[in-house]
Protein backbone atom coordinates (compact mmCIF):
# COMPACT_ATOMS: atom_id res chain seq x y z
CA UNK A 1 0.00 0.00 0.00
CA UNK A 2 1.42 3.39 -0.99
CA UNK A 3 2.15 6.22 1.40
CA UNK A 4 -0.59 8.30 -0.19
CA UNK A 5 -3.19 5.55 0.26
CA UNK A 6 -2.28 5.11 3.90
CA UNK A 7 -2.66 8.84 4.48
CA UNK A 8 -5.97 9.41 2.66
CA UNK A 9 -7.76 9.82 5.99
CA UNK A 10 -5.58 12.85 6.72
CA UNK A 11 -6.29 14.26 3.25
CA UNK A 12 -10.01 14.01 3.98
CA UNK A 13 -9.47 15.52 7.42
CA UNK A 14 -7.57 18.45 5.88
CA UNK A 15 -10.32 19.20 3.38
CA UNK A 16 -13.05 19.16 6.00
CA UNK A 17 -11.01 21.39 8.29
CA UNK A 18 -10.28 24.03 5.65
CA UNK A 19 -13.93 24.16 4.55
CA UNK A 20 -15.02 24.53 8.18
CA UNK A 21 -12.47 27.30 8.76
CA UNK A 22 -13.80 29.31 5.81
CA UNK A 23 -17.36 28.71 7.00
CA UNK A 24 -16.84 30.12 10.50
CA UNK A 25 -14.59 32.97 9.34
CA UNK A 26 -17.03 34.40 6.78
CA UNK A 27 -20.56 34.96 8.09
CA UNK A 28 -22.63 37.55 6.27
CA UNK A 29 -22.98 39.42 9.56
CA UNK A 30 -21.23 38.80 12.86
CA UNK A 31 -24.42 39.97 14.57
CA UNK A 32 -26.32 36.99 13.16
CA UNK A 33 -24.43 33.72 13.64
CA UNK A 34 -25.63 30.36 14.94
CA UNK A 35 -24.08 29.61 18.34
CA UNK A 36 -22.06 26.52 17.25
CA UNK A 37 -20.32 28.70 14.66
CA UNK A 38 -18.96 31.06 17.32
CA UNK A 39 -16.02 30.63 19.68
CA UNK A 40 -16.62 30.18 23.40
CA UNK A 41 -16.57 33.61 25.04
CA UNK A 42 -13.76 32.48 27.39
CA UNK A 43 -13.68 29.11 29.16
CA UNK A 44 -15.43 26.22 27.42
CA UNK A 45 -15.58 24.62 24.00
CA UNK A 46 -17.76 24.97 20.91
CA UNK A 47 -17.46 23.14 17.56
CA UNK A 48 -15.77 26.26 16.17
CA UNK A 49 -13.05 26.00 18.82
CA UNK A 50 -11.96 22.72 17.23
CA UNK A 51 -11.14 24.16 13.82
CA UNK A 52 -7.88 26.02 14.43
CA UNK A 53 -6.28 23.18 16.44
CA UNK A 54 -7.41 20.76 13.71
CA UNK A 55 -5.58 22.98 11.21
CA UNK A 56 -2.45 22.97 13.41
CA UNK A 57 -2.80 19.19 13.75
CA UNK A 58 -2.82 18.86 9.96
CA UNK A 59 0.31 21.02 9.69
CA UNK A 60 2.07 18.54 11.96
CA UNK A 61 0.70 15.56 10.02
CA UNK A 62 2.14 16.97 6.79
CA UNK A 63 5.51 17.45 8.50
CA UNK A 64 5.86 13.69 8.91
CA UNK A 65 6.40 13.44 5.16
CA UNK A 66 8.14 16.73 4.46
CA UNK A 67 10.68 16.25 7.27
CA UNK A 68 11.39 12.53 6.80
CA UNK A 69 14.86 12.93 5.33
CA UNK A 70 15.90 15.06 8.30
CA UNK A 71 14.64 12.69 11.00
CA UNK A 72 17.44 10.84 12.85
CA UNK A 73 17.35 7.05 12.42
CA UNK A 74 19.48 4.27 13.86
CA UNK A 75 21.42 6.72 16.05
CA UNK A 76 22.67 8.52 12.94
CA UNK A 77 23.32 12.22 13.22
CA UNK A 78 21.62 14.28 10.51
CA UNK A 79 22.28 18.03 10.24
CA UNK A 80 19.27 20.16 11.16
CA UNK A 81 18.10 22.11 8.06
CA UNK A 82 18.19 25.42 9.91
CA UNK A 83 17.94 27.55 6.77
CA UNK A 84 14.94 25.63 5.41
CA UNK A 85 13.11 25.85 8.74
CA UNK A 86 13.94 29.50 9.27
CA UNK A 87 12.91 30.45 5.75
CA UNK A 88 9.48 28.82 5.99
CA UNK A 89 8.93 30.21 9.48
CA UNK A 90 9.71 33.75 8.32
CA UNK A 91 7.64 33.46 5.13
CA UNK A 92 4.56 32.26 7.02
CA UNK A 93 4.99 34.88 9.74
CA UNK A 94 5.42 37.76 7.28
CA UNK A 95 2.42 36.68 5.19
CA UNK A 96 0.32 36.49 8.36
CA UNK A 97 1.45 39.94 9.44
CA UNK A 98 0.71 41.40 5.99
CA UNK A 99 -2.80 39.91 6.13
CA UNK A 100 -3.29 41.66 9.49
CA UNK A 101 -2.49 45.08 8.03
CA UNK A 102 -4.15 44.60 4.62
CA UNK A 103 -4.98 46.91 2.80
CA UNK A 104 -2.08 48.79 4.42
CA UNK A 105 -4.02 51.97 5.16
CA UNK A 106 -4.21 51.65 8.96
CA UNK A 107 -2.13 53.39 11.57
CA UNK A 108 1.16 51.49 12.16
CA UNK A 109 0.72 52.21 15.87
CA UNK A 110 -2.21 49.77 15.91
CA UNK A 111 -0.90 47.05 13.61
CA UNK A 112 -1.46 43.64 15.17
CA UNK A 113 1.72 41.55 15.35
CA UNK A 114 0.46 38.02 16.03
CA UNK A 115 -2.25 36.03 14.26
CA UNK A 116 -3.22 32.65 12.84
CA UNK A 117 -0.41 32.25 10.29
CA UNK A 118 2.09 33.75 12.74
CA UNK A 119 1.18 31.05 15.25
CA UNK A 120 1.46 28.36 12.60
CA UNK A 121 4.87 29.78 11.62
CA UNK A 122 6.32 29.78 15.14
CA UNK A 123 4.89 26.39 16.03
CA UNK A 124 6.14 24.91 12.77
CA UNK A 125 9.64 26.26 13.47
CA UNK A 126 9.83 24.86 17.00
CA UNK A 127 8.22 21.54 16.06
CA UNK A 128 10.50 21.10 13.04
CA UNK A 129 13.62 21.48 15.15
CA UNK A 130 12.28 19.03 17.74
CA UNK A 131 11.46 16.49 15.04
CA UNK A 132 15.00 16.77 13.67
CA UNK A 133 16.77 16.27 17.00
CA UNK A 134 14.43 13.92 18.89
CA UNK A 135 13.09 10.46 18.14
CA UNK A 136 9.35 9.79 18.40
CA UNK A 137 9.46 8.66 22.04
CA UNK A 138 11.43 11.74 22.99
CA UNK A 139 8.95 13.93 21.09
CA UNK A 140 6.13 12.40 23.13
CA UNK A 141 7.96 13.03 26.40
CA UNK A 142 8.68 16.60 25.32
CA UNK A 143 4.96 17.12 24.65
CA UNK A 144 4.09 15.99 28.18
CA UNK A 145 6.76 18.26 29.66
CA UNK A 146 5.54 21.27 27.65
CA UNK A 147 1.92 20.83 28.73
CA UNK A 148 2.83 20.56 32.41
CA UNK A 149 5.40 23.37 32.25
CA UNK A 150 2.89 25.69 30.57
CA UNK A 151 0.37 25.06 33.36
CA UNK A 152 2.95 25.77 36.07
CA UNK A 153 4.16 28.88 34.23
CA UNK A 154 0.68 30.38 34.07
CA UNK A 155 0.34 29.89 37.84
CA UNK A 156 3.17 32.38 38.38
CA UNK A 157 0.68 35.25 38.72
CA UNK A 158 -2.56 35.76 40.64
CA UNK A 159 -5.81 34.94 38.80
CA UNK A 160 -3.88 33.08 36.07
CA UNK A 161 -6.91 32.23 33.93
CA UNK A 162 -8.72 35.57 33.89
CA UNK A 163 -8.90 37.71 30.77
CA UNK A 164 -7.36 40.75 32.38
CA UNK A 165 -4.43 39.28 34.32
CA UNK A 166 -3.17 36.14 32.60
CA UNK A 167 0.55 35.77 31.90
CA UNK A 168 0.02 35.39 28.15
CA UNK A 169 -1.42 38.88 28.01
CA UNK A 170 1.19 40.36 30.33
CA UNK A 171 4.09 39.06 28.23
CA UNK A 172 2.55 40.24 24.96
CA UNK A 173 1.96 43.73 26.35
CA UNK A 174 5.60 43.96 27.44
CA UNK A 175 6.99 42.64 24.15
CA UNK A 176 4.60 44.15 21.61
CA UNK A 177 2.64 46.87 23.38
CA UNK A 178 -1.10 46.83 24.09
CA UNK A 179 -1.97 48.63 20.83
CA UNK A 180 -0.40 45.82 18.78
CA UNK A 181 -2.59 43.10 20.28
CA UNK A 182 -6.02 41.83 19.26
CA UNK A 183 -8.75 44.14 20.63
CA UNK A 184 -11.80 41.93 20.12
CA UNK A 185 -12.11 40.85 23.76
CA UNK A 186 -12.75 44.37 24.99
CA UNK A 187 -9.23 44.60 26.36
CA UNK A 188 -5.86 44.20 24.67
CA UNK A 189 -5.39 40.42 24.54
CA UNK A 190 -4.13 38.22 21.75
CA UNK A 191 -5.63 34.70 21.44
CA UNK A 192 -2.54 33.88 19.36
CA UNK A 193 -0.17 35.15 22.03
CA UNK A 194 3.52 34.36 22.11
CA UNK A 195 3.57 32.28 25.31
CA UNK A 196 0.50 30.26 24.32
CA UNK A 197 2.35 29.14 21.19
CA UNK A 198 4.17 26.64 23.44
CA UNK A 199 1.19 24.31 24.05
CA UNK A 200 0.15 24.89 20.43
CA UNK A 201 3.46 23.24 19.45
CA UNK A 202 2.10 20.10 21.11
CA UNK A 203 -0.95 20.24 18.84
CA UNK A 204 1.38 20.27 15.82
CA UNK A 205 3.47 17.42 17.22
CA UNK A 206 0.32 15.39 17.92
CA UNK A 207 -0.45 15.59 14.21
CA UNK A 208 3.10 14.51 13.42
CA UNK A 209 2.93 11.49 15.76
CA UNK A 210 -0.51 10.56 14.42
CA UNK A 211 0.70 10.65 10.83
CA UNK A 212 3.68 8.49 11.81
CA UNK A 213 1.40 5.93 13.43
CA UNK A 214 -0.94 5.80 10.44
CA UNK A 215 1.99 5.39 8.06
CA UNK A 216 3.52 2.60 10.14
CA UNK A 217 0.32 0.53 10.29
CA UNK A 218 -1.32 -1.26 7.35
CA UNK A 219 -4.27 -2.62 9.35
CA UNK A 220 -7.17 -0.18 9.48
CA UNK A 221 -8.69 -1.69 12.63
CA UNK A 222 -5.33 -1.36 14.39
CA UNK A 223 -5.29 2.32 13.48
CA UNK A 224 -8.82 2.75 14.83
CA UNK A 225 -8.01 0.96 18.09
CA UNK A 226 -4.86 3.01 18.62
CA UNK A 227 -6.65 6.29 17.93
CA UNK A 228 -9.49 5.27 20.23
CA UNK A 229 -7.10 4.50 23.09
CA UNK A 230 -5.34 7.84 22.60
CA UNK A 231 -8.73 9.60 22.58
CA UNK A 232 -9.99 7.95 25.76
CA UNK A 233 -6.76 8.61 27.65
CA UNK A 234 -6.75 12.27 26.60
CA UNK A 235 -10.41 12.75 27.52
CA UNK A 236 -9.94 11.14 30.95
CA UNK A 237 -6.85 13.24 31.74
CA UNK A 238 -8.59 16.39 30.49
CA UNK A 239 -11.71 15.67 32.54
CA UNK A 240 -9.64 15.46 35.72
CA UNK A 241 -7.15 18.22 34.95
CA UNK A 242 -9.82 20.75 33.95
CA UNK A 243 -10.94 20.89 37.58
CA UNK A 244 -7.79 23.01 38.14
CA UNK A 245 -6.87 24.06 34.59
CA UNK A 246 -9.93 25.08 32.52
CA UNK A 247 -10.39 24.34 28.84
CA UNK A 248 -9.73 27.67 27.14
CA UNK A 249 -9.03 28.24 23.46
CA UNK A 250 -7.81 31.83 23.86
CA UNK A 251 -5.14 30.70 26.34
CA UNK A 252 -4.62 27.41 24.45
CA UNK A 253 -4.56 25.65 27.82
CA UNK A 254 -3.08 22.17 28.12
CA UNK A 255 -6.55 20.76 28.75
CA UNK A 256 -7.67 22.43 25.53
CA UNK A 257 -4.82 20.66 23.72
CA UNK A 258 -5.91 17.31 25.15
CA UNK A 259 -9.60 17.61 24.31
CA UNK A 260 -9.03 18.97 20.79
CA UNK A 261 -6.49 16.23 20.06
CA UNK A 262 -9.03 13.68 21.29
CA UNK A 263 -11.67 15.16 18.97
CA UNK A 264 -9.24 15.04 16.05
CA UNK A 265 -8.53 11.38 16.72
CA UNK A 266 -12.23 10.56 17.03
CA UNK A 267 -12.91 12.35 13.75
CA UNK A 268 -10.14 10.35 12.10
CA UNK A 269 -11.68 7.14 13.45
CA UNK A 270 -14.96 7.98 11.72
CA UNK A 271 -13.16 8.78 8.46
CA UNK A 272 -11.04 5.60 8.50
CA UNK A 273 -14.03 3.45 9.39
CA UNK A 274 -16.25 4.86 6.64
CA UNK A 275 -13.63 5.26 3.91
CA UNK A 276 -11.20 2.39 4.53
CA UNK A 277 -13.14 -0.23 6.45
CA UNK A 278 -16.59 0.18 4.91
CA UNK A 279 -15.26 1.34 1.54
CA UNK A 280 -17.61 4.31 1.29
CA UNK A 281 -15.82 6.54 -1.21
CA UNK A 282 -18.67 8.72 -2.43
CA UNK A 283 -18.94 12.07 -0.74
CA UNK A 284 -15.25 12.32 0.15
CA UNK A 285 -13.71 13.29 -3.18
CA UNK A 286 -14.22 17.01 -2.69
CA UNK A 287 -12.17 16.96 0.53
CA UNK A 288 -8.94 15.94 -1.19
CA UNK A 289 -9.49 18.73 -3.71
CA UNK A 290 -10.28 21.28 -1.02
CA UNK A 291 -7.26 20.33 1.04
CA UNK A 292 -4.74 20.29 -1.81
CA UNK A 293 -3.67 23.94 -1.32
CA UNK A 294 -4.74 24.66 2.28
CA UNK A 295 -2.50 27.56 3.27
CA UNK A 296 -2.75 29.25 -0.12
CA UNK A 297 -6.55 29.01 -0.13
CA UNK A 298 -6.66 30.34 3.43
CA UNK A 299 -4.58 33.38 2.45
CA UNK A 300 -6.60 33.94 -0.74
CA UNK A 301 -9.91 33.70 1.13
CA UNK A 302 -8.71 36.23 3.72
CA UNK A 303 -7.79 38.76 1.01
CA UNK A 304 -11.04 38.12 -0.84
CA UNK A 305 -13.21 38.50 2.26
CA UNK A 306 -11.41 41.69 3.26
CA UNK A 307 -11.84 43.09 -0.25
CA UNK A 308 -15.61 42.63 -0.03
CA UNK A 309 -15.59 45.20 2.76
CA UNK A 310 -13.29 47.56 0.86
CA UNK A 311 -15.20 47.81 -2.44
CA UNK A 312 -17.83 50.46 -1.72
CA UNK A 313 -20.07 52.96 -3.43
CA UNK A 314 -22.35 55.82 -2.44
CA UNK A 315 -26.08 55.18 -2.79
CA UNK A 316 -28.76 57.69 -3.81
CA UNK A 317 -29.57 58.46 -0.17
CA UNK A 318 -25.92 59.23 0.56
CA UNK A 319 -25.22 56.06 2.54
CA UNK A 320 -22.16 53.92 1.84
CA UNK A 321 -22.70 50.36 0.63
CA UNK A 322 -19.99 47.66 0.41
CA UNK A 323 -20.13 44.57 -1.77
CA UNK A 324 -20.41 42.42 1.36
CA UNK A 325 -23.35 44.47 2.69
CA UNK A 326 -25.05 44.33 -0.70
CA UNK A 327 -24.80 40.54 -1.00
CA UNK A 328 -25.85 39.96 2.59
CA UNK A 329 -28.69 42.48 2.30
CA UNK A 330 -29.96 40.79 -0.86
CA UNK A 331 -29.93 37.40 0.86
CA UNK A 332 -31.73 38.90 3.86
CA UNK A 333 -34.57 39.97 1.56
CA UNK A 334 -35.23 36.29 0.89
CA UNK A 335 -34.62 34.72 4.31
CA UNK A 336 -34.04 35.45 8.00
CA UNK A 337 -30.88 37.44 8.88
CA UNK A 338 -29.23 34.46 10.59
CA UNK A 339 -29.91 32.13 7.66
CA UNK A 340 -28.74 34.79 5.22
CA UNK A 341 -25.51 35.04 7.21
CA UNK A 342 -25.05 31.27 7.02
CA UNK A 343 -25.81 31.12 3.30
CA UNK A 344 -23.31 33.92 2.69
CA UNK A 345 -20.62 31.84 4.45
CA UNK A 346 -21.61 28.75 2.44
CA UNK A 347 -21.25 30.74 -0.78
CA UNK A 348 -17.68 31.64 0.23
CA UNK A 349 -16.95 27.98 0.98
CA UNK A 350 -18.37 26.97 -2.42
CA UNK A 351 -16.45 29.68 -4.26
CA UNK A 352 -13.13 28.53 -2.85
CA UNK A 353 -13.94 24.91 -3.54
CA UNK A 354 -14.10 25.81 -7.23
CA UNK A 355 -10.90 27.78 -6.85
CA UNK A 356 -9.27 24.69 -5.31
CA UNK A 357 -10.70 22.54 -8.09
CA UNK A 358 -9.24 24.86 -10.75
CA UNK A 359 -5.77 24.53 -9.19
CA UNK A 360 -6.14 20.80 -8.56
CA UNK A 361 -7.09 19.95 -12.14
CA UNK A 362 -4.07 21.85 -13.41
CA UNK A 363 -1.83 20.18 -10.83
CA UNK A 364 -0.93 23.56 -9.31
CA UNK A 365 0.08 23.13 -5.70
CA UNK A 366 1.26 26.33 -4.04
CA UNK A 367 3.57 25.65 -1.12
CA UNK A 368 3.83 28.33 1.52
Amino acid sequence: MSNKQRQISLDIFRGFTLAAMLLVNNPGSWSHVYAPLLHASWHGLTPTDLIFPFFMFIVGAAMFHSMQKYVPANEQSIPVPWLKILKRTLVLFVIGFLLNIFPFTGDPESWRIMGVLQRIALCYGVAAVMICVLNKKQVFVACVVILIAYWLTLLAIENPYSLESNLVREIDIVLFGASHLYQGFGVAFDPEGLLSCLPAVVTVLAGYLTSAMLADSTNHMTKIKTLFIWSVVSIVICSIWQLWFPVNKALWTSTYVLITNACAWLFLIVIIYLYDVKGIKRGFGWTEIYGSNPLFIYVLSWIFASSLYLIKWTQADGSIMSVRQFIYGTLSDWMSPINASLVFALLIVTLFYFCSLFLYKRKIFVKI
